[in-house]
């Protein structure tokens, strides 16, 4: 389960990290995190309340009461959880994950709004691009619901490019910065690389930065006056969550962008 150069952020059971993607030698020890920043905009982008702060790594605690940002409770085959990762309500019925949170023998998948029972999909399907040798390309995956998931979705970002040095929200369930888990958390970061497949941003003290958990959670660009999903998160360049880069699945791409509109024509778009 292993692509040299980079980290998966899917959190296994037993709370193992995720070696999809693990460095080829031993990772090095995480340094302390800089004394993060709560960024009350970065629930906001979400339409969301800051009860606490804390961070995603250096990010704050999110309201959950009507987040579009949920966790998935992955299940094997025999009923037993497998893992966790966050996604993203793009439709009525529809969200938005990592391909990579699907692999393997998947029984299903349970989303969990924040309260509440959990919710089980009727159908989930990986872009069939996606690789487990191909690091971030193509990681995307849509999941089907029985019946409306009652958030409000948020729009696809589809108008234009993301743009080096814009200003981004990334947000998720996983892991923050002394490894505490199941937490809904939002930051603010900065975009420093853009390619076709693939955006990317770096971990500073102050900036967010994802961890094992948020896998399949979006990044945020603001267009006009909504936040939009621009990309997917899918990995780390280490297995430490406090130094080193973050990929994103740019939903730009031709390939990925008519993937989900097939699945999810009626996902609303900017």
């Amino acid at each position: 389960m292993q692509s040299p150069g980079f980290a998966r952020l899917v959190v296994f059971v037993s709370v193992t990290l995720s070696a999809c993607g693990g460095g080829s030698g031993p990772s090095s020890p995480s340094p302390s995190p800089g004394p993060g920043v709560p960024s009350v905009n970065a629930c906001s982008a979400l339409g969301l309340g800051v009860p606490a702060s804390t961070s995603i790594v250096n990010g704050a605690e999110c309201s959950t009461g009507n987040s579009p940002i949920v966790l998935l409770n992955i299940k094997d085959q025999a009923g037993a959880q497998s893992g966790s990762c966050t996604g993203t309500v793009i439709a009525p019925r529809a969200i938005l994950t990592a391909a990579h949170c699907l692999q393997g023998q998947v029984g299903s998948v349970n989303v969990f709004l924040g309260s509440g029972a959990q919710q089980v999909t009727t159908s989930f399907a990986a872009h069939p691009s996606w690789r487990e040798s191909s690091t971030t390309a193509y990681d995307v995956a849509v999941l089907t619901m029985p019946a409306e998931i009652g958030r409000a979705a948020v729009p696809l970002l589809l108008s234009r490019d993301a743009r080096v040095a814009e200003t981004a929200i990334v947000t998720g369930w996983g892991k923050d910065a002394i490894g505490a888990l199941a937490t809904l958390r939002a930051g603010s970061a900065t975009i420093t690389s853009v390619s076709a497949l693939t955006l990317q941003t770096a971990y500073t003290a102050s900036a967010g930065s994802v961890c094992q958990g948020d896998s399949g959670g979006p990044i945020l660009l603001q267009e006009g006056s909504a936040w939009a999903v621009a990309g997917v998160i899918s990995a780390n360049s280490t297995l430490a969550c406090s130094f080193g880069d973050n990929f994103y699945a740019n939903l730009r791409h031709p390939e990925i962008s008519s993937f989900i509109l097939d699945r999810v024509p009626e996902a609303a778009r900017r």
